[in-house]
């Protein structure tokens, strides 16, 4: 009896714990939704005994999407990051310093491709002006891509000056020099849409950086006080940012169930 009250009791004070978080996972172990499950092992308490049930759970059902996915879901890669996380530690939840490592070791391995390469591996759909961006549900009402023309001039580089931005960024990757007046900027685009981010510094210090569909891009900037803009598929994004260090903006939505 002593038992079932402290398991009881241990449930209790985990789930309230949760709730403080803003989340309520007071139904998690009926749970069949990957997203949520792996949200709950994140933020729940390290001895929460429902870890036991549903970590092996999420981990066979990742398994399983893995396996019937088709070949080009967007969703695969993030899956094996998530399953092969779990297989060594009990969340998904990583350090902003890890997080950090991370990517870098990602932009230099890409740029390094590139280098070698002497072209841009990206892969992309270019942009026309007859694609449009659906901007009210309701009424739906469509605005064409204006920005098409500018975005496939953004693109198309010579490979010149796609191997001395390659090694600028590579640079940028490997230079720890707090005393630097420049730094890195990583563009996620997450959107179904190719997307040009602009970022306005004081005076006439500006930049601009097409970033495909569902892919990734950096940038090398002077840091400063910038203000970032951006068509994400016609919704307007804007964000005042301060950069003194690499930093990385995720824009869009990536397609959860």
């Amino acid at each position: 009896m002593k038992k079932i009250f402290l398991l009881f009791a241990s449930i209790l004070f985990c789930s309230l714990s949760a709730q403080k978080k803003g989340k309520d996972y007071s139904n998690i172990l009926k749970s069949k939704n990957i997203y949520e499950i792996n949200a709950f092992l994140r933020d729940a308490h390290p001895d929460d005994p429902r870890r036991s049930v549903l970590k092996p759970r999420v981990m066979e059902m990742m398994t399983a999407y893995i396996k019937d996915a088709h070949p080009a879901d967007q969703k695969v890669k993030d899956m094996q990051e998530m399953l092969a996380l779990l297989k060594r530690r009990p969340s998904t939840k990583i350090s902003f310093d890890e997080m950090n490592a991370i990517i870098k070791q990602k932009q230099i391995a890409k740029y390094k491709a590139e280098l070698a390469a002497k072209k841009s591996t990206a892969v992309y759909t270019p942009s026309n002006a007859q694609n449009t961006f659906v901007v009210n549900t309701t009424a739906n009402a469509a605005i064409p891509n204006a920005e098409a023309e500018e975005f496939n001039m953004l693109m198309a580089v010579n490979p010149v000056e796609h191997q001395n931005k390659t090694v600028k960024i590579l640079n940028s990757l490997f230079d720890n020099d707090p005393n630097s007046k420049e730094s890195i900027v990583l563009i996620q685009n997450k959107s179904d849409c190719n997307i040009i981010v602009r970022m306005e510094g004081v005076g006439t210090t500006k930049y601009r950086l097409a970033v495909p569909a569902h892919d990734e891009s950096s940038i090398v900037i002077d840091k400063g006080q910038y203000l970032f803009t951006s068509l994400v598929c016609g919704a307007q994004y804007a964000s005042q940012k301060t950069i003194q260090k690499a930093i990385m903006v995720a824009l869009g939505s990536s397609a959860a169930p």
